[in-house]
């Protein structure tokens, strides 16, 4: 490492030459990068719900369907516009009244079910679109642009794919915002309170490739979700930045010693290197918890924001300090004073006090974790978009105009007599909730033969060795309703065929519901055994991993419990990836507050005294970097329309404040209560008496 940090050291220009020309094959792997608006299809591929899905798109050709209502249009010119979005490349078919009787027929003596399913009186009429792609896919994606442009404002188009689409165009146009707010309030924090007035910019511009680089690199995963594209870059911006803030302060403290920058320069990146590499595997490790969820979305945050991680650690002993040393001049001339105080009277009363408030974090402790664990979450991804986006305006229109909100699919064997299959609607049609059954028995009838029906349209019916038909409910997905009709659909459609497969949002939403359930335990598990293992390797010491996990974990669920005392609900991602990020990001804080006690500690026997000192050196890094991540987080979670964005920004803000009082106040009247514990369950925390005789000889 001598010889490496030495090289960095003097080829400043060089590299800060090789970090511009790297930006180029960056910028083409983020543009080559597809971005996934469909958080359903990170399903896991077994479940039957996925499996329906599959056999929807390739045996059927129907990736997704929407349903377009259509208002104060006469008959005939809603059968042009029929017409016109059956002949888009995107569309599998568009069915209608006219798909099973003249128009000439008087609307009166058509069948009560099908006036019932297409028509809201005299109002409007309703178009079933089957789409031939998924609802994410970019073809579907300019279908849904194309059919709106051809109903115009007596249009309206219902279901994922819509929302999908509205969410694409929000979060495109949104996300630059993100990125800019957030570097413009880090911004005003650092100048609040780092000395130099230049440093904030080296460090933005510093941390501005590293975002880049992780952005461009995502080429080798295909794709990454809006969420993770979203949050990445804000994330790695304030997460990282501590590592800044470390490479500086000790060039400082090596300038003390030698006034040759290249050297001391080296000798920062030396030290800075093992300390930013203990610091930043507790993030990676708290990122990589991610991939444990079954729902694969987990795995694509995990992934690109532990790389983003790692690639901060390398641009910070790399870029950053060609950067310090190009423009060391400037740094040094142009300083102020910073906002931050001594800490002087927050240590004095920490230690006086430090009984009451480990007391304290028991007080806490019982309210949050009861909080964390009743607070409600959803799972409709409409409930995250404003109401005036076209998509929410249409599927108000299908529940109050029409009385459906979802649309399931059944898969049933091609071989099952017909009339087990007309039994089975009837069943199906008594379910509470279901609006109606759309099937080829229902029309025809068991009596008569399939033979004489025309193969093309037993084929859009029959394929893949299933039998589709359409169920309409008027429950919502992931409501409680909704989920109770679809376990009786399930026992009625298996009861004829074991091997039945329902598909649709519903279904899928319901998938999702049981596997998030799952990830949370299983995701706040492995994070906290990764943590708590490291932990117990870095300070060699059984107490200490209880006593700093417990601490963060605490103001993990005063974070998460909050919304259920203040009655808010939060998106169900927040529930799963909040506390693996909030441990991941903020647990360096508790470290860095143990590591300096412990190294307190070898100086004299006075407990207190050592953890007065620990507060005073510690604490202002703390809080520097606690402002920051909140900085980086807070303006989009003010900004976004996009709830689900929002929340998760909000949450993480609010989270670094929490773990910042929680570290600052409440870990050191723990680590003194349980001092003579962790003397003896932990290496390293006696008193270094050689040490202590130079430090006695020079005072």
């Amino acid at each position: 490492m001598e010889r490496m940090s030495k090289a960095i050291a003097k080829h400043s220009k060089l590299i800060l030459l090789l970090a511009i020309i790297l930006v180029v094959p960056a910028a083409f792997g983020y543009f080559k990068t597809d971005v996934n608006y469909d958080i359903l299809s990170y399903l896991p591929e077994e479940t039957s719900t996925m499996q329906a899905e599959k056999i929807l798109k390739d045996d059927f050709g129907c990736g997704s369907v929407a349903m377009l209502i259509v208002e104060d249009m006469p008959d005939k010119d809603v059968a042009k516009i029929k017409e016109k979005v059956a002949k888009l490349d995107g569309v599998k078919k568009a069915l209608w009244v006219d798909d099973f009787i003249d128009l000439s027929v008087p609307k009166e003596i058509l069948p009560k079910d099908m006036t019932d399913l297409l028509y809201n009186g005299d109002k409007s009429t309703m178009i079933i679109v089957m789409l031939k792609e998924g609802t994410a896919t970019l073809t579907t994606q300019n279908t849904v642009q194309q059919i709106r442009n051809i109903v115009g404002k007596q249009g309206f188009l219902s279901g994922m794919s819509g929302i999908i689409k509205d969410t694409k165009d929000c979060a495109d146009g949104e996300m630059p915002l993100y990125v800019i707010i957030a570097a413009v309030l880090t911004l005003i924090v650092l100048l609040l309170t780092m000395e130099s007035t230049v440093v904030p910019f080296v460090f933005l511009l510093s941390i501005a490739l590293a975002i880049i680089y992780n952005f461009g690199s995502n080429i080798i995963l295909g794709e990454i979700s809006y969420i993770t594209k979203a949050l990445v870059a804000v994330l790695q911006l304030g997460v990282t930045m501590d590592y800044s803030i470390f490479l500086l302060h000790r060039y400082d403290e090596e300038l003390g010693r030698t006034p040759d920058k290249i050297e001391a320069m080296s000798n920062a990146i030396q030290n800075t290197f093992v300390s930013i590499i203990g610091s930043s595997t507790t993030t990676v490790a708290g990122f990589l918890a991610l991939c444990a969820m079954d729902l694969t979305l987990g795995m694509d945050m995990g992934i690109v924001m532990a790389k983003g991680v790692i690639i901060g650690v390398l641009c910070t002993v790399t870029v950053l300090p060609s950067l310090i040393l190009i423009f060391d001049g400037p740094i040094h001339k142009y300083k102020h004073r910073t906002i931050l105080p001594a800490f002087e009277k927050t240590s004095k009363f920490v230690v006086k006090h430090y009984k009451k408030l480990a007391v304290l974090f028991i007080i806490i402790f019982i309210p949050a974790f009861i909080g964390n664990n009743k607070a409600e979450v959803y799972y409709n991804l409409d409930e995250s978009l404003p109401d005036d986006f076209p998509s929410i305006i249409a599927t108000n229109k299908m529940k109050d105009d029409y009385n459906m909100e979802s649309t399931d699919f059944i898969l049933i064997s091609d071989k099952l007599d017909s009339n087990d299959v007309s039994s089975m609607i009837k069943e199906l049609e008594k379910v509470d909730g279901v609006n109606s059954v759309i099937g080829l028995e229902k029309y025809i009838g068991p009596a008569i033969s399939q033979d004489i029906i025309p193969d093309e349209i037993l084929s859009e019916l029959k394929a893949g060795g299933y039998e589709e038909m359409m169920l309409n409910s008027k429950y919502r997905a992931a409501s409680d309703e909704c989920n109770a009709q679809l376990t009786e659909i399930e026992h009625i459609v298996h009861k004829y065929d074991p091997n039945a497969l329902v598909g649709g949002e519903a279904p899928l939403t319901k998938d999702l519901i049981r596997i998030a359930d799952s990830d949370f335990k299983k995701v706040s598990a492995v994070s906290i055994i990764a943590i708590f293992v490291i932990i117990t390797i870095v300070f060699k010491s059984v107490s200490l991993p209880v006593i700093l996990v417990a601490a963060i974990e605490c103001a993990i669920f005063a974070n998460l419990g909050i919304p259920y005392y203040t009655g808010k609900v939060e998106p169900f991602i927040a529930s799963i990836v909040l506390g693996t990020i909030q441990l991941g990001a903020t647990v360096d804080y508790a470290i860095l507050m143990t590591s300096r006690f412990k190294e307190e500690l070898e100086y004299t026997d006075d407990k207190f005294e050592a953890m007065r000192l620990a507060i005073r050196h510690s604490a202002g890094s703390i809080m520097t970097s606690a402002l920051s991540f909140f900085s980086a987080t807070i303006g989009v979670g003010v900004i976004s329309q996009l709830e689900l964005i929002g929340s998760l920004c909000s949450l993480m803000s609010r989270g670094a404040i929490i773990s910042m009082f929680m570290i600052i106040f409440i870990l050191p009247g723990l680590l003194l209560v349980f001092e003579p514990v962790i003397r003896k369950t932990s290496k390293g925390f006696e008193l270094d008496k050689k040490s202590k005789a130079a430090t006695d000889a020079v005072n």
